[in-house]
């Protein structure tokens, strides 16, 4: 509770901090500090209780005219500010007689802040001691237990990627449905694409794109044997993006010339090809609404954007939601310049027939004018109407509803001109979104045989409207000029819930065998689990099918480890064993439209992620799988080596199966990660997905590959038993190591042994066992392994998977492969280097390092003897060899 509480005490002097800067606090930039000085001079520790509680709940939680006197002379001239977090906490309420801080605490705290420049703005931060809003939730992921609470700071582009690839796709699929003939026909809104393709195609996939390709390189494009050892060294600059070699020029290249040809021929007409092509879907969605040639698509486009509900169901200090925030502002703001252009065009006479039919935009153009400056008015609405946060850590909640209001109030220059803030502890709210009612009919479940059913339902039903209703009208008083919840109406709300909430949680507790008659261990029940029920607290949005839009960065946490704070009940990706599975299941049941996350890449390729991939296979949903390695480059900052896959996904109600498209296994230097996801590029792989792996591939040559090696036939090798051996080393990075020897390993503890990262393979002929050598150690296996695996971790499911065909081969290639072994093995001992090193649990460790990439001829040679048994082209077999070369052979560093 203390540090609950510290927590909620430094937001509201962060907050107070940015805003005295502005001089909004009786015209005084140190109005804290000075106020403090004063106290002082009245006695000591009397600054918290005599003058901050009169200042919180006296001054900035009521209108100036409901102060006392004393409080006026006390607090000077400050602003009415409203919005929750100046009114009475629960902590408060409970505790408030208790409470009592000394002035030292405050002396140091504000002694921190004043090391720091306090900017209420979007200026980009030059100096470490600058600090802004957005700092903040920095700030916050860093001081939580990241290991512990699985939660990782989620960088601009990620959940500016994720967000416009959900809210924008949802906007138009809801205008189209209200206006379609604005999306079909010779005038539709694909007409923009056709019309200027360019425009939608990210700058960096177009560099160089004007330029002729120098004679070497464009002399190996059609005639593969002349692709040199050229097309694997650095592209000069002004063709190539940083780190850039020949080969990945070509191919993007060749990939702009494909997607251009597509828009310049019209074949993309629905706004999910935008995601698969990666177009610059944010820029087309503002051209639309800039170019509606009729009211009719602009009211479905400001409908669609102010009604749409997007949750982030564990939102953090929030990243996502700011991130949903920044893309629906633009396209607020270009609905209502355009709104403005209607108006313009038949004039100020508003009784002639064409005016009127432009009222509603008249209305709506009127009322920003009642607000302090249009921007707040847009940021206001989205906050209030548009973005839904639930988070299990309480101050998490607290300093994201922080981040909200000084968003707000950043954009007032004149105190006198501002508005009480929205009370949003209804839109973002605290509890475990894995342990809860959501849906009625997990409530009916709940209720069913245990009650009087009928009656019970309909009393819940109509208990849980009451609260919505009451929601409604918060939300719509707020939105309007100088509209509060005023405590009263707060406080009648809160009990309301509250005794929904106690009656769905004994009915839960009941679930999880704890009597709640029983006080002190239904208590502890309920600080342990903190249930949250979706049903009741976003009743009207469940009841209409659910959220929108929901996007987030689910905890990357073992099941196992939580399991002494909380169980959950009845989810079916409980055997996954990891919460963001559960939080994937739990989102999909709360949607009805686009959920996208970024999560950990073993969703996409380990077994156990089986019941999660089942949730994209149903029959009507379309997914998008990008994945990413966590070196050279990382997508996470600091020491965090995390590799991720942003997933998308949608339901289309016209398709009657699933439909998946999936990106390579990206790699990238850290040169490169602000263009990173402009040069994503997915393929479909609807139909070589395998159980437990959707292929990471980018490309038609990746997927016809697959299916060749799904279809070949495999050997009856057992890998268990046998007397001559193989042995291959578990972690691999960009090589697979496989010898036909033990490699060198001795510690100081147990003397030499076998590494524990080298794992043997038992074959029944010495043949055998040189084959699966040579083949284990092929820049063919090691795509197979990348595509289909966790990409860390090297097992028998891996090797057993890949056919290596041993009784199809003929005699000549069994005999090529066995001697390529032997040099292989010559070669590999040639280059080891012994290394040494020590380690807390073994003492002096003695190892042979080796170095795979200067026995890359040889693997060549035998991907060349492989190529001929799967019967590759030409093309595959380049394709192959060259496979992720940069990074294996330390190109583009």
């Amino acid at each position: 509770m203390q540090k609950w509480y510290v927590s909620v005490m430094l937001n509201r002097l962060m907050f107070i901090y940015f805003i005295q800067k502005k001089s909004f606090l009786d015209n005084d930039i140190n109005y804290l500090r000075t106020k403090l000085t004063e106290s002082q001079t009245d006695g000591t520790n009397r600054y918290y209780r005599n003058f901050l509680c009169p200042l919180f709940f006296e001054g900035f939680a009521k209108p100036e005219n409901e102060r006392s006197r004393e409080v006026k002379r006390l607090l000077g001239k400050i602003p009415y500010l409203n919005g929750g977090i100046f009114q009475q906490h629960e902590l408060e309420t409970l505790h408030g007689e208790n409470i009592d801080i000394p002035d030292t605490a405050f002396e140091q705290i504000f002694k921190f802040f004043e090391r720091y420049d306090w900017h209420l703005d979007d200026r980009p931060l030059k100096n470490d001691n600058e600090i802004n809003p957005d700092v903040l939730g920095y700030i916050f992921e860093k001081y939580i237990n990241q290991k512990q609470m699985g939660a990782y700071y989620t960088k601009e582009d990620i959940t500016e990627y994720i967000s416009k690839n959900t809210i924008i796709p949802f906007l138009f699929d809801k205008a189209r449905k209200a206006c379609k003939i604005a999306f079909e026909g010779d005038a539709s809104v694909w007409n923009l694409l056709q019309e200027d393709p360019n425009r939608y195609i990210y700058d960096a996939v177009k560099t160089g794109v004007e330029l002729e390709l120098p004679e070497e390189i464009a002399a190996g494009i059609d005639d593969i044997p002349k692709r040199n050892d050229c097309w694997n060294t650095l592209a000069s600059e002004e063709y190539a993006l940083p780190t850039e070699i020949w080969r990945e020029v070509v191919a993007r290249w060749q990939r702009y010339e494909t997607v251009r040809a597509k828009l310049a021929n019209g074949e993309v007409r629905d706004i999910n090809d935008l995601i698969t092509y990666n177009l610059n879907i944010r820029q087309f969605a503002q051209d639309v609404i800039e170019n509606c040639e009729g009211p009719e698509l602009l009211r479905a486009f400001w409908k669609a954007i102010t009604e749409v509900t997007i949750l982030d169901p564990t939102c953090g200090s929030g990243a996502f939601l700011f991130a949903a925030l920044n893309i629906l502002e633009p396209l607020y703001e270009a609905c209502l310049d355009r709104m403005q252009v209607f108006l313009d065009e038949v004039g100020d006479n508003s009784e002639s027939r064409q005016s009127r039919k432009y009222n509603d935009f008249r209305n709506i153009l009127a009322d920003i004018k009642q607000h302090p400056n249009r921007r707040y008015f847009i940021l206001k609405s989205i906050i209030i109407n548009n973005l839904y946060g639930v988070d299990i850590m309480d101050e998490a909640i607290e300093i994201c509803k922080l981040r909200l209001f000084l968003k707000m109030v950043a954009q007032i220059e004149d105190v006198r001109r501002i508005e009480p803030l929205p009370d949003i502890d209804f839109n973002v709210q605290a509890g475990n979104t894995l342990v809860g009612y959501a849906t009625y009919q997990q409530v009916e479940n709940a209720v069913t045989g245990k009650f009087d059913f009928d009656n019970t339902m309909k009393r819940i039903q109509e208990k849980a409207e009451d609260v919505e209703h009451l929601f409604d009208r918060f939300r719509e008083q707020q939105i309007e000029l100088g509209g509060v919840v005023t405590p009263a109406d707060k406080q009648a709300l809160q009990h309301k819930l509250q005794t929904l909430e106690d009656e769905l949680n004994g009915y839960l507790a009941g679930e999880y065998k704890v009597d709640s008659n029983k006080k002190a261990t239904y208590q502890d029940w309920l600080i342990s689990h903190k249930p949250f029920h979706w049903f009741i607290a976003f009743y009207g949005i469940l009841q209409s099918g659910g959220f929108d839009v929901i996007i987030g960065n689910p905890p990357y946490v073992e099941y196992s480890k939580v399991k002494k704070q909380y169980i959950v009940n009845e989810y079916k990706t409980e055997k996954c064993g990891n919460l963001y599975a559960l939080s994937i299941e739990i989102s999909f049941d709360l949607s009805k439209g686009p959920v996208g996350m970024i999560v950990q890449l073993p969703l996409v390729c380990t077994d156990r992620m089986i019941p999660a991939q089942s949730l994209f296979k149903t029959q009507n949903r379309k997914s998008w799988f990008a994945n990413f390695d966590d070196r050279p480059g990382k997508l996470f900052d600091d020491l965090q080596h995390i590799r991720a896959t942003i997933f998308l996904s949608t339901t289309e109600n016209d398709q009657d199966i699933a439909t998946l498209y999936a990106t390579k296994y990206n790699r990238w230097f850290t040169e490169v990660r602000s263009i990173l996801f402009e040069g994503i590029v997915y393929e479909d792989i609807t139909d070589i997905c395998v159980e437990g792996a959707f292929p990471k591939i980018a490309d038609s040559i990746g997927r016809h590959l697959v299916n060749k090696l799904k279809n070949a036939k495999k050997s009856v090798l057992s890998f268990k038993t046998g007397k001559y051996l193989c042995y291959f080393h578990n972690s691999p990075q960009y090589w697979i190591r496989t010898t036909n020897f033990v490699p060198y390993f001795w510690n100081e503890r147990e003397g030499e042994k076998i590494s524990t990262h080298v794992k043997p393979l038992y074959l029944t002929t010495e043949l055998d066992a040189s084959i699966v050598a040579a083949t284990l150690n092929s820049s063919l296996f090691y795509w197979w392994f990348l595509v289909l695996s966790n990409c860390r971790d090297l097992t028998l499911r891996e090797v057993r998977s890949f056919p290596i065909g041993v009784n199809q081969m003929d005699e000549a290639t069994k005999q090529s492969l066995s001697e390529l072994s032997v040099d292989l093995m010559q070669d590999l001992k040639h280059n080891a280097q012994r290394k040494e090193t020590n380690y807390k649990t073994t003492g002096r460790v003695v190892y042979d390092e080796f170095f795979p990439r200067h026995s890359k001829p040889i693997i060549d040679k035998i991907d060349r003897v492989l190529a001929q048994h799967y019967g590759f082209t030409d093309a595959e077999l380049d394709f192959i060899i060259n496979y992720d070369i940069k990074y294996r052979m330390g190109l583009g560093s």
